[in-house]
């Protein structure tokens, strides 16, 4: 078998059955399915044997270790030369294999990494956080593209790794988020090749609400500090924008408060510039209003996970696992 498709899931029985049945329309049929049930207290094993005559399908249920190890332990049992890696938060276009396996035949590479995308039954402020995430006005398309202001890294929402990668450089560690970057950057510095298929999209829900975007987006700025910590030469100045445009924001309406009104119209010609292109690439009035505050948060969120970060780690010389200890998995 030359596909296996590893889903860690906890507490997301909606999700895992929305996944499940987008791959029954697959036109690349020869594969299996690993999910891992990880410490769920809400178990899917119902759902798993709605599937179970329809998909090639293995369920295991482990104790809460984290996505990285659930991950680790599905690989650990799967049966193919290629594990793909999704969450299961996404939705599976049905020609997804197939775009995968007619690049993998053409490409010599070692795992690849694809982009996510906004279903159209997703909510507009889920298309929003959509936009905000792969936009390149607000991530210089580091999580969307392989032409980005940063090298390409796979992210575990979406990627693919043969097995002998996996037996040398060991999966994933006990970090998260941040777990999928520290992995391509072991791949990479093994010296393996990472490839990106731009036609294997997944449809992403991402978070489903701006409170719970902030949290993550604040958790990713954290990690990135701890990330270029352990991987020397890879913090670029590029990871450090969303504190500068935090800090720049911040200042800019705090003196258009203060002194005149004048001096937050930078502030206000960002909003109109992401309102514009949202609304370009998008083509909804709705999504577009709501494309600025995710994108404020987005850039504020992780601004100020960097910063706080940054300012332990390298300013004050804390140890990671002590300074952020819900980070770690024991």
């Amino acid at each position: 078998m030359k596909y296996s498709l590893i889903v860690p899931v906890y507490n997301r029985r909606e999700e895992i059955d929305e996944l499940l049945e987008s791959l029954l329309s697959q036109t690349y049929d020869s594969f299996e399915v690993v999910v891992v049930e990880d410490g769920s207290s809400e178990s899917c094993d119902d759902i798993i044997k709605k599937y179970q005559d329809k998909i090639n399908i293995q369920y295991f249920y482990k104790d809460n270790s984290g996505p990285g190890a659930s991950r680790n332990f599905g690989m650990g049992k799967a049966k193919g030369d290629w594990f793909v890696i999704f969450d299961s938060d996404c939705l599976i276009p049905d020609h997804y294999l197939s775009a995968v396996d007619a690049y993998l035949v053409s490409n010599n590479v070692d795992t690849y990494g694809g982009p996510d995308k906004a279903h159209e039954s997703f909510t507009n402020t889920q298309k929003a956080i959509d936009w905000a995430m792969t936009s390149y006005v607000t991530t210089g398309g580091i999580r969307g593209s392989d032409k980005s202001l940063d090298d390409y890294q796979p992210r575990s929402f979406n990627m693919g790794i043969k097995r002998e990668v996996f037996d040398k450089v060991g999966g994933y560690g006990k970090i998260w988020p941040g777990e999928d970057p520290d992995l391509s950057f072991r791949i990479k510095n093994a010296g393996y090749s990472v490839g990106f298929i731009k036609d294997a999209y997944v449809y992403h829900k991402r978070r489903i609400d701006f409170k719970k975007f902030a949290q993550q987006v604040y958790k990713f700025g954290v990690v990135r500090n701890i990330l270029s910590k352990w991987h020397k030469g890879t913090g670029k100045l590029v990871y450090a924008f969303p504190t500068l445009f935090l800090v720049g924001s911040s200042v800019c309406l705090i003196l258009g408060i203060a002194v005149s009104w004048y001096l937050a119209i930078p502030v206000l010609l960002i909003a109109i510039i992401m309102f514009i292109e949202a609304l370009i690439t998008r083509k909804n009035l709705i999504i577009a209003f709501l494309a600025v505050p995710a994108a404020f948060i987005q850039l504020g969120g992780y601004g100020y996970g960097y910063l706080k970060s940054f300012i332990k780690i390298r300013l004050l010389g804390q140890d990671e696992k002590k300074a952020f200890a819900s980070f770690f998995f024991k």
